[in-house]
């Protein structure tokens, strides 16, 4: 959390909010938290690159070209905070299908949007993390599934049970220095060839 907190103002931030005294508020008290910020109004086609935090307007209707701006993996996305002068379903949902991890409320006060922007940052930083560790484990699941077949092909091929089957595969994989999953999958891939081979029954005959 102490990184987190140092880090805030070495993060690019970026204002998509008319001109006005609440967006000139905004980019002042970013401007003494210290980030690199930009303000930015109309709606760019696409955002600026390396940009880590964005501050959006969001009103009962969203522009089409604000949604757009924003991935749907959160890993390819930045930090987002909604920008909100009132509240009803329709803002409530628009806030929702952004995908905000945080939301201010207007007018802005002198205090807050230091708050609001640790709490984003650690939110994003949260689920980043989630995805990584989800991934680490379909990649595992993955692995296992694809042994798993490797070791029945070769306990079918060989009679062997399969603490044996593994124990070939994991000897080729040492004396070829490569994974034990690499060698899973060559014997699935070949195992899958030699079922595909048609043998003609006048092969061999003179």
């Amino acid at each position: 959390m102490s990184n987190l907190i140092s880090n805030l103002r070495s993060l690019n931030v970026l204002v998509l909010h008319p001109r006005d005294s609440d967006a000139d508020d905004l980019v002042q008290q970013l401007n003494r938290i210290g980030c690199p910020v930009e303000a930015i109004w109309p709606l760019p086609d696409s955002l600026p690159p390396a940009v880590d935090v964005v501050f959006a307007e969001v009103k009962e209707a969203i522009p089409p070209g604000l949604s757009k701006l924003f991935s749907p993996r959160p890993d390819q996305r930045p930090t987002l905070i909604g920008l909100i002068g009132y509240e009803n379903p329709s803002v409530l949902g628009g806030l929702l299908d952004l995908g905000v991890q945080t939301v201010i409320t207007k007018p802005f006060r002198a205090f807050g949007v230091l708050s609001a922007l640790m709490m984003a940052r650690h939110a994003w930083l949260e689920r980043l993390e989630a995805l990584r560790n989800e991934e680490k484990l379909r990649t595992k699941l993955e692995h296992i599934n694809i042994i798993t077949e490797a070791k029945f092909i070769v306990m079918r091929h060989h009679k062997i049970n399969e603490k044996e089957a593994y124990k070939v595969i994991r000897s080729h994989a040492m004396s070829r220095r490569c994974s034990t999953i690499e060698i899973a999958n060559a014997i699935i891939n070949a195992d899958g060839l030699l079922s595909k081979l048609v043998v003609d029954p006048k092969d061999g005959r003179d």
